[in-house]
């Protein structure tokens, strides 16, 4: 079956790497360049990254509509851009300062909502990426189409996990339970083995903050993730630091059928969701926002598979998370009623300003600056702004405000699947 094709990537360097095509991959990292694609999509908040640069990526969720990816092409590139941003270990830094800092209470309200969670918007199809947004690195340089297997095969399932940035830092985010998931196939007929993995087109930094363009009235995003399929497992790169073990095994049919949902949800879910939003840390707390990522991808996928007859083993599966907290959420409504000529003037320089500290391209001496005023503004003033289904939200913040946790996810039971992902 073929996936689709991965917007064109001329401008996209390869990644130098450690051992080769694994230089590529993240979760929770910010592009990965892993070796085979699918068509575009988005996400894992956790996948293996890429070297990249900083903030890029792949489909303007701002001005244009995103790019089309998962190419069956072996070496599709993204088209180069402009938007680029903060090194991995920048981020990486900013998402631990801001974990590690919050410490203190209080909170504040907003306006009600019919559901919760809002639900994740899918489309009818992925749009094209807009120029300016760009990869430092290929996304999945060696995609390939996801084969017809025999139906009378046997496919073995295996759970892959390993740290995000795995191939830049070792095992350093692995000590932080912040981890890329994806899943590998064995055909038992051919011996050949396969991975699968959904993770963002031009990394975590462009899907989580926007760039603020002179020429643009609105945040610019470049925001969009996707499936990546390719021939091969790389045993190192999941045993060294992570997990390669085997969930359950499937018919050549089953995965056939599977092959066919993979690429009706890449081409639906576009654009990657970083964070969780939660009313607290308790257990049953309200759930505002659900992440969009390379984690739920790998859940679905298992769901699907449960739905379609399989059996899972009875092993713990652990996945990473990234929660904000907020009192309940304020609808604020989209860019143009916002932005637009007849939008609010208040609160579209109150977002800019909310995101002008997020922004690529600093010095050390503005990253340290733009710090200070992260803390004071999420911290401080309890404020956060969400981008969500193309919409603005207001959180209104509240202790412990951001935590990363890794917690346990069961396997789907084929008579009892988890919940909508």
């Amino acid at each position: 079956m073929e996936l689709a094709g991965s917007p064109d990537q001329s401008n996209v360097r390869r990644p130098p790497g450690r051992r080769g095509v694994r230089a590529a991959r993240r979760c929770g990292g910010r592009a990965e360049a892993s070796r085979a694609q699918l068509r575009p999509e988005r996400g894992c908040a956790h996948a293996r990254p890429s070297a990249a640069a900083g903030w890029a990526g792949a489909g303007s969720t701002g001005s244009r509509p995103m790019a089309q990816v998962w190419s069956a092409e072996p070496k599709t590139r993204v088209r180069g851009g402009a938007a680029r941003g903060l090194a991995p270990r920048r981020w990486l830094l900013l998402l631990c300062w801001l974990t590690a800092a919050l410490g203190w209470p209080r909170a504040s309200g907003g306006l009600s909502r019919r559901r919760w969670p809002v639900p994740y918007k899918r489309f009818s199809f992925r749009p094209e990426a807009d120029p300016y947004c760009q990869a430092k690195y290929t996304f999945c340089p060696t995609g390939s189409t996801i084969p017809v297997m025999k139906e009378d095969d046997v496919i073995e399932v295996f759970r892959l996990q390993a740290p995000v940035w795995e191939f830049k830092y070792g095992d350093l985010l692995g000590h932080l339970k912040i981890m890329h998931d994806a899943i590998g196939f064995r055909s038992t007929l051919t011996g050949k083995n396969y991975t699968m993995e959904w993770y963002e087109l031009f990394q975590l930094g462009n899907c989580t903050f926007p760039h603020l363009r002179p020429e643009t009235s609105a945040p610019f995003w470049c925001n969009q993730g996707a499936a990546c399929f390719f021939e091969g497992i790389d045993d190192l790169h999941w045993k060294e630091n992570g997990t390669l073990v085997l969930v359950a095994a499937i018919s050549g049919d089953t995965f056939n059928k599977m092959a066919k949902w993979v690429k009706e949800d890449n081409e639906t879910g576009i654009y990657y969701e970083t964070w969780t939003v939660r009313a607290s840390p308790e257990k049953g707390a309200e759930t505002w926002f659900d992440s969009y990522d390379c984690s739920k991808f790998v859940l679905r996928t298992y769901k699907k598979l449960a739905e379609l007859g399989a059996e899972f083993k009875r092993i713990e599966t652990n996945y990473t998370r990234i929660f904000l907290y907020s009192t309940e959420p304020t609808y604020l409504g989209n860019e143009t009623s916002i932005f637009g000529p007849t939008g609010n003037m208040t609160l579209a320089l109150a977002i800019k300003k909310f995101y002008y500290p997020f922004q690529p391209h600093l010095s050390t001496k503005e990253f340290l600056w733009s710090l200070l005023k992260i803390f004071d503004s999420v911290i401080l003033h309890r404020q956060f702004y969400l981008f969500y289904n193309f919409e603005y939200w207001f959180l209104p913040m509240k202790f412990p405000f951001i935590k990363i946790t890794y917690e346990e996810i069961p396997l789907p039971d084929r008579n009892r699947t988890l919940p909508a992902l």
